[in-house]
């Protein structure tokens, strides 16, 4: 079996858990990595790779390459896609895929019309837990599908710094939410309604942001689901799914960081969650990296499309309208 030759684009801190995976694989080779921050320490520091740059346009040119892993700065995926996409590259674009409705509406027309392989980076959709409900739902184990329930708490807030760049609470933390409840129930979403607060951190509503959220939706098909979001939660990584239907219930709780109880007359003790996402969706990161080299190889439709990273984007964008008029808001189309 031949390798799959790729240039890395990008090598920020989710950039970084890509290319420990990716290393890993026999049956690819990193031909390229391309960081605004590249030096000559780089290959001391990356030595699965060949070569690098700090001009994308170096590792699109290259003729070997089939396929590029986009993690640069959101505001500029856009832009390396579509080099990316003319060039004939396969993309792994992670999310959210881009800020500007214009420009990814271009990007996404370039890639149809170039037939151009494109998966957009949800990794909550590659966890075995969450696949687990989506496989009771397509069983049809659980009947009709009627409430999804999603729980997100980070385990502390983020600096200001970051917040001033995030996108705010809907387009930097919850779109993995607005994607992972597209996928458990199979169904997209018709209207968004939001409640939200500062609760956590003053500094954060200073920023014109939010740092606790319930958001409530109603499906296409009448099923009503919960999402809500906080920037805090003392006892680490919170992440639970509840898929209730007319004939039973899957729920997938939390990963601990031991599955040690202690158990005496004064009670049982168990440990707590996973610190934060690197720790709690390690092997879903690796999961849909393989799951990609596998379509770029095989051919066939990525898991997690391009359209799908556009419709988290529209469930955000009428989450953060739901939150500034108090309205129920329906959710654009993609076009």
């Amino acid at each position: 079996m031949n390798p799959i030759h790729i240039g890395m684009i990008g090598l920020g801190r989710i950039g970084l858990v890509h290319y420990l995976n990716v290393s890993t694989m026999p049956d690819v080779v990193i031909d390229w990595i391309c960081d605004l921050k590249a030096d000559g320490t780089y290959p001391e520091q990356f030595p699965a790779a060949k070569k690098f740059t700090t001009d994308y346009r170096e590792v699109l040119a290259d003729p070997q390459v089939e396929a590029v892993l986009i993690t640069a700065s959101t505001d500029v995926h856009m832009e390396i896609a579509k080099a990316a996409a003319l060039a004939g590259k396969a993309i792994f674009c992670e999310k959210p895929v881009g800020t500007d409705d214009a420009e990814i509406l271009d990007v996404y027309h370039v890639v149809k019309e170039t037939g151009t392989l494109f998966q957009t980076g949800f990794n909550r959709r590659y966890d075995h837990n969450f696949r687990r409900i989506a496989e009771a739902r397509d069983a049809g184990t659980l009947g009709k599908g009627e409430v999804l329930k999603v729980t997100s708490r980070d385990p502390e807030p983020p600096s200001a710094d970051y917040v001033k760049i995030s996108g705010g609470i809907f387009m930097d933390m919850m779109i993995h939410d607005f994607d992972i409840v597209r996928y458990i129930s199979g169904r997209d979403v018709k209207t968004v309604s939001v409640l939200g607060a500062v609760l956590v951190d003053p500094e954060i509503g200073k920023l014109g942001d939010i740092d606790t959220a319930i958001v409530t939706l109603e499906f296409e098909d009448g099923m009503i689901g919960v999402i809500d979001n906080s920037r805090r939660a003392a006892y680490g990584y919170d992440q639970r799914i509840e898929l209730f239907g007319s004939k039973g219930v899957a729920v997938a709780g939390n990963v601990h960081t031991s599955t040690t109880v202690v158990a005496t007359k004064d009670g049982v003790v168990g440990d707590v969650p996973e610190h934060f996402f690197l720790e709690r969706y390690r092997e879903a990161y690796r999961t849909e990296i393989v799951s990609f080299f596998d379509k770029v190889r095989n051919g066939g439709t990525p898991e997690c499309t391009f359209e799908d990273g556009i419709k988290a984007i529209r469930l955000a964008q009428a989450a953060l309208e739901a939150l500034k008029t108090g309205q129920k808001v329906n959710v654009k189309p993609v076009e």
